[in-house]
């Protein structure tokens, strides 16, 4: 089975957009009042027994069941037949709602992230719409609950043999989007390695170096507009919260935001087809980027999006069937590429790699993706200067669709 998302922009009338705006905020009280459900469950189990906080206190049976998605989804039901604003939006969009509070928590148990937060007014951006009808999408018009036929731009054609088979409902600075799920029922063989090898290196200086000796400048998506993005802000601040002018004024800091965000992805998602025209393998750092986000250069390196590069090259690689991995990144500033001899640590100033064993002099980031590039090949059999490094210990899977 293939998956394939797609985003489309939709032209909606005003009695369209009244309708989900309706239904992103019964949504989003859904979301506050599930969340305040769980999280006052789970403050009344972290008081002591034999005393009273001072602040607050949570009055809950000893007996309450554990709110989970099952019991929330049952509630949702009964609460719908007495209360018409839940009753005027769609079932399947507030049940995805709960589903997705439910996956915040399981982030938060197993993967370290942080606890789910209520949302504001206005932060409630997207409808899941789990189930279409058949033949949904009709030349330049998809079918939505709620709204019927509506008109989008049919920026480029479903391929053949694929079906839409669900429909997110999202809202940004330039409009409402629907992003339609395809899904085909075809295998696709995994993507062996051939071709020529091609090593790659993240950085600050520059955005990427690769084995051949090419390097990537790094745009500055943020930085050059950080200043007109100020302005704005500057301004929306000054404006009566919650008037037209004030709306107004958010509309254009959040116009801005999406330009940014655009002109990152259109780079990301053009280097990564120079990369797969240029090579039949790529093998890249498996880098810890929430700790590079942590440091001194924080603000240049979540500007650069090399988590969201990495991602999207992977997806390219999957799709033009190009091999693509992660290697171990220990020390590959610190190894000669042409003799296999330790240099040791480098100073971050220092970007020339000069090796005192055999006089091997190139540029430091060059120098550490072609050593990326010997590592992926040792790990995958080619005979080459083996290094004692293969892959990383992650497990890599075989994405079927973009998250993008």
């Amino acid at each position: 089975m293939l998956n394939l998302t797609y985003t489309y922009a939709l032209k909606l009338t005003q009695q369209q957009i009244q309708t989900y705006e309706m239904w992103l905020e019964t949504a989003r009280k859904v979301w506050n009042f599930a969340l305040a459900e769980r999280k006052g469950w789970y403050n009344s189990r972290s008081c002591r027994i034999d005393a009273c906080s001072l602040k607050t206190e949570y009055i809950i049976p000893a007996d309450a069941p554990r709110p989970t998605f099952a019991s929330q989804c049952k509630a949702l039901t009964q609460a719908r037949k007495n209360n018409p604003n839940l009753n005027a939006a769609h079932s399947q969009i507030l049940q995805q709602v709960l589903r997705r509070l439910e996956k915040a928590f399981i982030g938060m148990w197993e993967s370290g992230r942080g606890f789910p937060r209520f949302k504001k007014q206005g932060r409630m951006r997207s409808l899941l719409f789990p189930q279409l009808g058949v033949n949904p999408v009709k030349q330049n018009q998809v079918k939505l609950p709620g709204a019927g036929w509506v008109k989008m731009r049919m920026s480029r054609p479903i391929p053949d043999g694929f079906v839409a088979k669900q429909a997110q409902l999202v809202k940004r600075g330039s409009g409402w989007y629907v992003m339609l799920t395809l899904q085909a029922d075809v295998g696709v063989p995994h993507v062996m390695p051939h071709g020529q090898a091609v090593g790659i290196d993240l950085g600050l200086k520059s955005f990427l170096a690769t084995s051949t000796g090419e390097q990537i400048a790094r745009p500055r998506f943020f930085v050059d507009l950080q200043g007109k993005l100020k302005l704005l802000q500057q301004r929306a601040s000054r404006k009566k919260l919650g008037s037209n002018n004030w709306q107004k004024a958010q509309a254009k800091v959040a116009r801005l935001h999406e330009h940014i965000r655009d002109t990152r992805k259109d780079f990301h998602f053009k280097l990564a087809h120079k990369l797969c025209d240029e090579a039949g393998m790529i093998f890249a750092e498996d880098l810890n980027f929430k700790a590079w986000a942590k440091g001194m250069f924080s603000k240049h390196t979540l500007d650069s999006g090399f988590g969201e590069f990495l991602s999207i090259l992977e997806w390219i690689c999957w799709k033009r069937g190009v091999y693509f991995a992660k290697v171990n990144p220990d020390g590959t500033s610190q190894i000669c590429p042409n003799c296999n001899h330790h240099t040791g640590k480098k100073e971050l100033s220092q970007r020339i790699h000069r090796c005192g064993e055999c006089g091997y002099e190139i540029d430091r980031d060059v120098a550490s993706a072609q050593v990326v590039r010997q590592r992926g090949l040792a790990a995958v059999g080619h005979t080459v200067q083996m290094l004692g490094e293969g892959l990383s210990t992650r497990s890599l899977m075989t994405q079927e669709s973009s998250p993008f």
